[in-house]
């Protein structure tokens, strides 16, 4: 699975941090980034969460 923030959508929120800090963290202008370019399958989970949760619906994952 990979993995994929809309820098366009993204508003900073950083739920997606909080449910899955292994894959997503806060870049310095305080908006989300994913930190691996492949979702190991202990964290896919956790990301469809964040992808579920996002208010700005700005992850993607597949």
């Amino acid at each position: 699975m990979k993995a994929r923030v809309d820098e366009d959508r993204c508003r900073g929120h950083g739920i997606c941090t909080t449910i899955c800090p292994s894959v997503f963290e806060l870049n310095d202008d305080g908006y989300s980034t994913v930190t691996v370019p492949e979702v190991p399958a202990e964290f896919e989970e956790a990301v469809r969460e964040a992808v579920k949760d996002c208010p700005e619906q700005a992850i993607e994952a597949s």
